[in-house]
């Protein structure tokens, strides 16, 4: 286990908890056909206080996503995951599927996942990530920081240093008037006007890792510099119950509208990009990691007799605590506002919202980001 997680002895535990979670909660959201994941279970309580689990559709990123986390494992505990497959012959599997999609993301997921398994087929992976990738028009910042991570992961192996380069370019030009934090899209063109200065959660940390990344795989002090920068600023705006907030307002690098919080974030994803930015020589931002880790079992939003987020019995996390708003109407009224009106917060929202309702879904990538954060790393 990567050694921040050692610092704080109950967290430590906390993590050891969470990754036996992972590997029990996972082979039950294997599909059928072994060659990948569910898209979600959602859980339905019973009157007398059990629980019914529905699987409900596939998603191949995410089954490429606990491949690169399971990648991990001991190969014995790899297989009992993964249907009797080694990571590697699983993402063979989702490499097969390839030629039929049509998601840039997807694509640049699976041949992540290709490279850190070395898998034989990834130049044909990569080769899928360039001809969905080869238009020149703006992506999602999400996707686009995962061409970017794929890319670092192969360089090793394959020549893509010209891709490479433009990829790095392109996240780095992304930012919008100096702010260290990055919108929704590359570029003009795929959001609505007034939610265009908009950026999520998501669209911070896998930039952020895949800048690291690509400084930890060859040297660019500007893009360590520019993760960092996004680093400090979400870590500054952290919430004081250790909550990563969801909406941010990119350009002028304040939130938007804190949530929901999502479990995901908390235990995985923050951990997995600030401990990659660590490791490629960046801040060590490891009291924001803890601080967000302890808000899985001290979630300030439910109070002390909440509801807990962790059901070690039904090997699931929930996915997050929301304001139960219709048709989440406090994120649409605070980004709109913000855009015309920029630092207007629309507080009696908060009063009138509370965040106190419980998604009770879990999806298998939320384990494989898991698994990846506090098992991989950079070194050694």
């Amino acid at each position: 286990m990567r050694a921040l997680a050692e610092a704080d002895q109950p967290l430590h535990a906390l993590v050891t908890r969470l990754l036996g979670l992972a590997e029990a909660g996972l082979p039950a959201m294997l599909l059928p056909t072994g060659d990948g994941f569910v898209f979600t279970r959602v859980g339905t309580a019973a009157e007398d206080g059990s629980w019914t689990l529905e699987q409900r559709g596939t998603s191949l990123r995410y089954a490429a996503i606990t491949a690169l986390g399971v990648r991990l494992l001991p190969l014995d505990r790899q297989r009992a995951v993964l249907g009797g497959h080694t990571a590697e012959e699983f993402t063979g599997l989702l490499v097969q599927q390839l030629p039929s999609v049509v998601n840039l993301g997807d694509a640049a997921l699976v041949a992540w996942a290709a490279a850190e398994t070395g898998h034989p087929k990834l130049a044909d992976a990569l080769d899928r990530v360039a001809a969905l990738d080869g238009s020149g028009r703006p992506q999602y910042t999400v996707e686009a920081a995962w061409v970017l991570s794929a890319l670092a992961a192969a360089r090793s192996t394959v020549d893509v240093e010209d891709r490479l380069a433009a990829a790095r370019d392109r996240l780095l030009g992304a930012r919008i008037d100096g702010s260290p934090l990055f919108p929704h899209a590359t570029g003009p063109g795929l959001n609505p006007w007034y939610r265009s200065h908009v950026g999520c959660f998501a669209d911070q940390t896998y930039p952020l890792q895949a800048l690291a990344r690509a400084h930890a795989s060859g040297d660019d002090p500007e893009a360590l510099a520019a993760a960092d920068a996004c680093a400090a600023r979400i870590c500054a705006l952290q919430g004081e119950g250790g909550q990563w907030w969801w909406h941010y307002d990119a350009p002028r690098g304040e939130v938007v509208e804190g949530y929901p919080v999502y479990s995901v974030h908390q235990h995985a994803m923050a951990p997995t990009a600030l401990l990659d930015l660590a490791d490629a020589g960046g801040t060590d931002f490891g009291a924001a990691i803890r601080l967000g880790l302890r808000w899985m079992t001290d979630v300030p939003e439910l109070g002390p007799d909440g509801e807990p987020l962790i059901l070690d019995e039904l090997g699931v996390t929930w996915r997050k605590v929301y304001r139960g708003d219709p048709k989440k109407a406090v994120r649409a009224a605070r980004g709109l506002t913000t855009r015309v009106a920029p630092g207007l917060k629309l507080r009696p929202l908060d009063r009138v919202f509370r965040p106190a309702s419980v998604d009770r879904e879990c999806r298998p990538y939320e384990f494989g980001w898991m698994l990846y954060a506090w098992l991989g790393g950079l070194r050694g």
